[in-house]
């Protein structure tokens, strides 16, 4: 007869090794999406819609870019917390079903990124529809590129940034402070972390417009800082030092770019 810890056990193992399989899924076909389209992008060298309204296909395939974008670039960092709310979840209901909860806790956190993808893609049509916008889908003006840099460096420094750090840092807290029972309440457990991380990380999501939105190596970076402010030991020393350097650099750029006029291409060339 199977003792009923090791029936638990058993459960445990194999609930982690189908949301780690779920996940790294989830992540890879996201990157791979991002991937091919990042090789059209090149394919068409650089030309994109400006000027003119999109079309309701162009507006569309934006927000999915935008929404997958998401996907491969939070969902590693929020793999931690994921885990421990099936874990937990296992351990409360023992016996009970615990994957369509955890998927219902992961569609409530993308519910928050998919709210912030809808504003992402309102921002990036209004800015195409002035030109503001370089065929590499970077701001085309150094000061403005400066001076998004600077307010998210300025951000980093902030008692916000810090809370809504301190909260996805913090797995085991989270779900102790704010655990709901059924799959309802998973949605809503995985709403509240997804809005604590877009509280953490709106800033460094924005400097896509600085990098690049279909810029793989800027997209890259970002989500490495991501992992590291969220994962590491360091993350909130490096989130603050990430903040100074971004406050310092963006200050210079704005100014060069205001008493210069040198093409922002020119100043991020090593990106």
């Amino acid at each position: 007869m199977i003792k009923p810890s090791t029936g638990l056990e058993t459960l445990l193992k194999r609930d982690r090794m189908i949301i780690l399989a779920g996940l790294i899924g989830l992540a890879a076909l996201s990157w791979l999406y991002l991937g091919v389209g990042a090789l059209r992008m090149s394919a068409m060298d650089g030309v994109i819609m400006q000027m003119r309204p999109w079309t309701s296909r162009e507006a569309t395939l934006t927000f999915v870019m935008w929404v997958i974008m998401m996907v491969a670039m939070m969902i590693p960092s929020a793999a931690p917390t994921i885990f421990l709310y099936g874990l937990v979840r296992r351990k409360k209901s023992r016996m009970d079903y615990v994957l369509a909860p955890t998927g219902a806790f992961v569609a409530g956190y993308l519910i928050a990124w998919t709210a912030f993808s809808v504003l992402a893609t309102t921002l990036q049509y209004l800015l195409q529809l002035e030109a503001l916008l370089s065929p590499a889908l970077t701001l085309n003006s150094a000061i403005a590129a400066g001076a998004l840099m600077a307010v998210v460096g300025l951000y980093q420094l902030t008692p916000s940034k810090e809370a809504c750090l301190r909260h996805c840092r913090s797995p085991a807290e989270f779900l102790s402070r704010h655990w709901r029972k059924g799959t309802k309440g998973a949605v809503v457990m995985g709403l509240h972390h997804g809005l604590y991380c877009l509280g953490c990380c709106w800033g460094l999501m924005a400097l896509l417009f600085v990098g690049g939105v279909m810029n793989l190596l800027w997209v890259a970076l970002l989500a490495g800082f991501v992992l590291i402010e969220k994962l590491t030991p360091i993350g909130q020393g490096v989130a603050r030092l990430v903040g100074f350097i971004l406050l310092l650099s963006g200050s210079f750029i704005a100014v060069q770019g205001a008493t210069s006029q040198r093409p922002l291409e020119n100043m991020l060339g090593f990106f």
